[in-house]
């Protein structure tokens, strides 16, 4: 091997390592903001209701922002550079939270926060790519240190709650945002990526057929079902009797739960339509919900509800992506997820956010709250049920 080839096979196993680390970090905020942003903002004071419209505002962020970074990456070729600029930004706007003693004040910086924190994964994914195609290597190894990064952070910050003030996640936000922005500055891109050239044409014909309108409202059902388990689940385990360690590791649970149904996802899908897996997953939701909401005060049913989040959200997020990429043409993909991510995650999860959050008064009406995501989610299966075998293709 030439000395050039040894250095290049150097440079590109650290990039690797560097993007594993990225990853960790990413979902690793991820495994802080997601179940105890709820318990910060009640340690504040903020009731339901405030929590509630506090996670669609921060959700509504998340329509705008995916097809603005998209745009902006697209056009400009320079995918690393929108990556950095968006840690950069995250931070800066996650700073100002230490500062904010108001809720408009909060909202404005977790909103800002989100806005930025939307420029991040996509860039990545597609560094990544490259990089493992360039390298020879396996994306999967490498995507697997965000669902480690996941498991760590939550299960440390629950301990973590335990012993100090529900001040905790910022802290532990601020820090592990700062340890990503430095990490990504150490990232390089293997190729240039030269901007797409736009191609127009039939992209709204492509959105408006029935199978891809299907599989949007369907999402956003599902992704509306969520409110009031990201809004409100730890806090509804805390009124429970459950410690901030047991919080963190059946959250953690969840996600090995999600690692394990990925292993397999892929068989599953060549076996079984993507309409039909989604409906099952749906059906599978709205029991896991329904049982969580009725028999809470259970540690059997609330391991058994952790556990159906290999369906809830593994296999759902596995026939999700597998939809889009074989039923949009192949320069169609980026535009069908920013639609996707805006539409369901975005407006849907707000939507769930505000009304679980009208709903919960104080957990007083948790089984209400959790009855209304079942009703959500029975809803999303419902629409493939009734709808998918006759229009659905995609395989």
């Amino acid at each position: 091997m030439s000395h050039s080839n040894h250095c290049e096979t150097r440079a590109s196993s650290t990039n690797l390592a560097l993007l594993c680390l990225t990853y960790l970090l990413y979902f690793g905020q991820l495994g802080v903001l997601v179940p105890y942003l709820g318990i910060f903002l009640d340690g504040r004071g903020y009731s339901s209701e405030q929590i509630g419209e506090l996670f669609a505002i921060i959700t509504l962020a998340r329509i705008v922002g995916p097809s603005l970074w998209a745009t902006i990456a697209d056009k400009s070729g320079k995918t690393l550079g929108v990556l950095q600029l968006g840690c950069v930004l995250t931070v800066i706007s996650f700073a100002t939270i230490f500062w904010q003693n108001t809720f408009w004040g909060l909202a404005l910086s977790f909103g800002m926060m989100m806005m930025f924190w939307t420029a991040v994964l996509p860039q990545l994914e597609v560094i990544t790519m490259q990089s493992v195609k360039s390298a020879g290597s396996n994306y999967g190894t490498i995507r697997l240190w965000g669902s480690i990064g996941f498991i760590l952070l939550t299960v440390s910050v629950g301990q973590a709650l335990d012993f100090f003030t529900t001040d905790v996640p910022i802290y532990a936000s601020m820090i592990t945002l700062t340890a990503l922005m430095i990490s990504t500055l150490f990232l390089s891109q293997p190729d240039k990526l030269n901007a797409s050239e736009e191609q127009r044409g039939d992209f709204f014909k492509v959105v408006k057929h029935p199978a891809f309108v299907i599989f949007i409202i369907s999402a956003t059902l599902l992704q509306v079902s969520f409110g009031t388990y990201y809004g409100f689940f730890t806090l509804y385990l805390r009124d429970l009797g459950y410690s901030g360690q047991q919080t963190g590791l059946l959250i953690a649970l969840g996600v090995v739960a999600e690692v394990v149904i990925f292993i397999y996802a892929q068989k599953l899908l060549n076996r079984y339509s993507v309409g039909s897996l989604l409906a099952v997953c749906g059906v599978l939701t709205a029991l896991r919900w329904y049982a969580l909401g009725g028999w809470g005060s259970s540690d059997i049913v609330v391991i058994g509800s952790q556990l159906l989040h290999a369906f809830s959200f593994g296999l759902t997020h596995a026939a999700s992506v597998h939809f889009i990429h074989h039923h949009l043409p192949a320069h169609f993909h980026s535009r069908g997820q920013a639609i996707y991510i805006g539409i369901a995650f975005g407006l849907g999860g707000a939507s769930g956010n505000y009304v679980s959050g009208q709903i919960w008064q104080q957990g007083l009406n948790a089984y209400e709250a959790f009855t209304f995501s079942a009703v959500m989610a029975l809803l999303s299966a419902l629409v493939f049920a009734i709808f998918s075998y006759k229009k659905w293709h995609s395989k």
